[in-house]
């Protein structure tokens, strides 16, 4: 039986056209198959590999992780020191407000519990979100996120939850005294690139300081470098009650982030106990790989070159007269088309040539790209010049 067959067979699907690339291997932003074909992986994972695949360091704390131990108890009731100072880098680079972190195990867990955590300490039922978002698939990040039609076969879902219309300071008057939460993605990812304005944000924060309702931050696609700052709240100058992070902060391991103050986390503890849990959170090596991979970002990520190469890689593929819009914030691409079946024969074509694009689930008019950060100017071109290529073969 073929690898194919066998990973039809055996593992389940979640869609009816995967890519099926035979990985042997992955290093920097290349991924090779067991033919030896190589594919620049152009959107690392989905915005997980920011760092590029097995980057020294992280492969070094695993290891030393791995040797000394793994899972010893559930989290929380023993001191482990990968957790702990991992914590302590990731609240040292983040506002004093945001003083605490509760690890779990994927970014949408983090949403979860931030849902929860938003009810717990307001005592209020309703959820605020935004039109286009998207948190994640698990049953209350699916119920805040706002693609009607990947919800409708799971209804029902959570009750209470209030959409508005992303980037429109108007529609915030329905913020309320009865909201617990307001949900948001930094800049939203699914549905094609939005960043949203200056304005916006501002009038964001000041209404939920209104009313009472606790502002959460979801950072897990657009945080940990992906638009040119490490968390992407830092280009507004607004700063959430909660923050939610996962994807690229493991370097390459499954990881979430709850992240808000001492005196909120702490309310999980009491009224009830264990008001919020988790086995696996706090993972000794991933927690290891993840403050590894902070210690990467600190170290050897230089955002004026961020940048200056995501602006590059902008003007390279915009000069094809197809791309009918471009929306990007750091190494944040979605490249819009005609149609999507344009958009699916340009992907088809680059994977042909060995370059991983991809789609997006909410906005299928776009093509998408998140390419390790720390990708060199020469592979930025090839890039380039694959894409530009593709765009034209498949006319």
């Amino acid at each position: 039986m073929s690898s194919t067959k066998e990973f039809l067979t055996f593992q389940g699907q979640t869609n009816p056209t995967p890519f099926l690339i035979d990985v042997k291997n992955a290093r920097g932003i290349f991924i090779y198959d067991k033919s030896g074909k190589s594919y620049m992986d152009m959107i690392a994972g989905v915005a997980v590999n920011n760092i590029g695949h097995n980057h020294p360091k992280v492969v070094s704390a695993l290891k030393n992780q791995i040797d000394k131990h793994l899972h010893v108890m559930v989290y929380g009731e023993y001191i482990q020191d990968a957790p702990l100072v991992f914590s302590k880098r990731l609240t040292s680079l983040l506002p004093d407000s945001l003083n605490q972190v509760y690890p779990v195990n994927s970014g949408t867990e983090a949403n979860e519990a931030a849902l929860k955590l938003a009810k717990r300490v307001t005592g209020r039922t309703e959820m605020v979100s935004f039109r286009g978002s998207y948190h994640g698939s698990t049953h209350g990040s699916m119920s805040v996120s706002g693609n009607e039609t990947k919800k409708e076969a799971f209804r029902p879902l959570l009750p209470d939850i209030r959409f508005l219309s992303f980037n429109s300071i108007e529609d915030l008057i329905q913020i309320t005294e009865k909201t617990a939460g307001v949900i948001i993605e930094t800049v939203q990812g699914d549905a094609g690139v939005r960043v949203p304005s200056q304005e916006f944000m501002t009038a964001l924060r000041k209404r939920c300081s209104e009313v009472g309702a606790l502002l959460i931050f979801d950072e897990i696609q657009c945080g940990i470098g992906r638009t040119g700052k490490l968390f992407a709240f830092e280009h507004f100058n607004v700063v959430p009650d909660v923050l939610t992070l996962g994807k690229a902060l493991g370097g390459g391991m499954p990881i979430g982030a709850l992240v808000s103050s001492k005196e909120k986390l702490n309310q999980f503890t009491f009224s009830p106990m264990l008001g919020h849990i988790t086995t696996f959170g706090g993972h000794p090596v991933v927690a290891a790989a993840a403050n590894a991979c902070l210690e990467v970002m600190e170290e050897e990520i230089d955002y004026d070159e961020v940048e200056r190469l995501g602006k590059l890689l902008e003007d390279l593929i915009g000069a094809s007269d197809e791309i009918t819009e471009i929306r990007r914030i750091g190494m944040m691409f979605a490249f819009d088309m005609e149609s999507f079946e344009r958009v699916e024969k340009v992907v088809s074509r680059c994977l042909e040539k060995g370059l991983i694009s991809f789609w997006f689930l909410s906005h299928p008019y776009s093509f998408r790209l998140s390419p390790p950060l720390n990708i060199s100017e020469e592979e930025i071109r090839m890039a380039g010049k694959i894409i530009l290529e593709a765009i034209k073969e498949t006319k």
